[in-house]
């Protein structure tokens, strides 16, 4: 491979996804190496003050701040952009920095979002706390059902915002009929696409107009290191959101880009083996307790939809218990192998209960509003061999009497 091959689109569009894992997005400096370089700078010179200001005019290619840009930032935003199939990404500090990005970028006081009520719970501060102080009126509805977006559209709607399949309640959105709704009233559809990444769903390909990412969950995959990105349009990525990035910082350093770029590697490999793990435990678990979340299971509401827009449904998944929160935290307290940890998309098994950890802070209507109850647990299954962790969730059930 040629020194700048891996950011030249009219070569790396042609190749297949595990090649863009591995190569995309690569450049090389005068050394030749063959793992991506981290450059640890904060700024960089100019050979006169000419460059410096053709530079800063956009007249000249080249890095004027590592708060705009950075090498080793650039190649892991042109990797995720080849992964995702979208012409240009910007990547974030955190998750949830890209998340109130690519919101707050396109919005202003007296414009409208429609968003799912199932989200991540800092997601459904943005919603119900962040926008609204700004003067953005904001409406939640059911996302499983497409007519609820086209019944709580306004003349002022700018964004439709979702995640699927949603956290914790794996409650799986039309793309093709949710985006499509968007795409004929003017409205731009970003959907968080964290549980599934490109490996496994690619919103753009149903009509989604921007992604949006925790890159920290399965693209890290071992967790190692906060990250975000947004995927986008050029113009959109250039003009919408790069104005509010530049002016704001919500930068993403060399050394965790560098790491990122890593486990994109090996992200397919990962994320599959995962997947599968995660479906022979919930099946185990179907016989177990009284409700698991499974869409990859036939048994979840929306298996057929979920299939029909994801090669498959991913490491991550939830089930409830009768005996509310006692019950749960009795269970998680037993547990020997799995991790007692409110992170996903990890190589190790974790497990979480969302209503006193990553939903804390949404208010209890709320979250019986979105179907997180007292007795739902938030598996992710990693990549240890499943037949110790169904025997540690095994374990752990017959002590708190399931």
């Amino acid at each position: 491979m040629k020194r700048r091959t891996g950011q030249d689109r009219s070569i790396t569009d042609t190749w297949r996804p595990a090649t863009r894992a591995i190569r995309g997005g690569t450049v090389r400096s005068e050394f030749g190496e063959t793992s991506e370089a981290i450059f640890m700078t904060s700024g960089y010179a100019y050979d006169c003050a000419g460059d410096a200001a053709a530079r800063f005019a956009g007249e000249q290619r080249g890095m004027t701040y590592s708060r705009l840009q950075n090498p080793t930032v650039e190649m892991l935003e042109h990797r995720i952009a080849l992964l995702e199939g979208a012409e240009a990404c910007r990547s974030m500090a955190t998750g949830m920095a890209a998340m109130t990005a690519v919101l707050l970028c396109q919005l202003q006081t007296g414009d409208h979002v429609v968003a799912g009520r199932a989200a991540f719970g800092s997601c459904r501060w943005l919603v119900d706390t962040l926008l609204p102080k700004f003067g953005i009126a904001t409406t939640v509805v059911d996302a499983r059902d497409p007519q609820q977006f086209e019944d709580a559209v306004r003349p002022e709607t700018k964004v439709f915002f979702f995640e699927t399949p949603a956290n914790p309640t794996m409650d799986v959105v039309d793309l093709r009929a949710v985006c499509g709704i968007a795409r004929e009233r003017g409205i731009t559809s970003v959907v968080d696409n964290a549980f599934a990444t490109p490996a496994l769903q690619r919103p753009m390909e149903f009509g989604a107009d921007v992604t949006a990412y925790s890159a920290t969950k399965m693209m890290d995959g071992q967790g190692r290191v906060l990250a975000g990105a947004v995927c986008g349009t050029q113009d959109f990525i250039d003009n919408t959101l790069l104005p509010f990035t530049r002016n704001t910082g919500p930068t993403l350093s060399a050394f965790n880009a560098w790491v990122v770029l890593k486990g994109l590697e090996t992200l397919d490999l990962r994320i599959r083996r995962q997947a599968e793990n995660a479906l022979t435990v919930g099946a185990f678990l179907e016989g177990r307790v009284p409700r698991v979340l499974h869409p990859g299971l036939p048994s979840h509401p929306q298996h057929q939809l979920a299939m029909s827009q994801m090669e498959m449904t991913g490491p991550i998944f939830a089930f409830e218990l009768d005996g509310g929160r006692t019950q749960a935290h009795a269970l998680l307290d037993a547990l020997e192998l799995v991790d007692i940890s409110n992170n996903i998309g990890d190589s190790r098994s974790l497990m979480t209960h969302p209503a006193s950890t990553t939903h804390h802070s949404v208010a209890p209507e709320k979250r019986a509003e979105m179907g997180v109850t007292e007795g739902m647990l938030r598996l992710n299954v990693g990549l240890e061999d499943p037949a110790d962790v169904i025997d540690d969730l095994d374990r752990a059930l017959t002590a708190v009497g399931l």
